[in-house]
């Protein structure tokens, strides 16, 4: 395959480029007179966008009821288990008689700098004695950080 690897062997995929359409080349072409954009008027013209446009009929946006709500004070919450606090105590990213919280897991890379807080949550199993600081704590999780020997810091 090295043998007829030249540089006046070097080709595209097939399909990997296309020729761009020749508009207004004559009738016959199929796409001449008006290259394809039908009759005249608004749509025939460059620049128009008429997204969500129905022929003056109200449009369907307008037409279906405006429903739920979005709370823009909402606080973003990253979601920590024990899946999570396990793989930590596995691959050795947490020094010994220290704590997980919010700057530790933006350091190693969990969580992105922009988060509130953190809300710990029972999903998995823990085994090992660990401190955690977190903005929230499920009563389940509460409760099994404190059997495994942990402690749990509410900020």
């Amino acid at each position: 395959m090295a043998s007829n690897l030249k540089l006046n062997n070097i080709r595209d995929n097939h399909g990997a480029r296309q020729k761009t359409k020749l508009l207004g080349r004559g009738i016959g072409s199929g796409l001449g007179k008006t290259s394809g954009r039908g009759g005249k008027g608004q749509t025939a013209r460059s620049g128009v966008s008429l997204n969500g446009f129905e022929g003056g009929q109200t449009p369907i946006y307008r037409r279906l009821p405006k429903r739920g709500f979005v709370n823009i004070h909402r606080a973003k919450l990253y979601e920590l288990d024990f899946f999570k606090v396990s793989r930590i105590l596995k691959n050795g990213l947490l020094e010994k008689d220290a704590s997980i919280d919010k700057e530790f897991l933006i350091k190693i890379g969990y969580t992105p700098k922009y988060i509130d807080g953190i809300s710990l949550i029972a999903n998995g199993k823990i085994e090992t004695p660990v401190k955690i600081c977190v903005t929230r704590a499920s009563a389940k999780a509460k409760e099994m950080l404190e059997k495994a020997g942990g402690t749990l810091v509410l900020e």
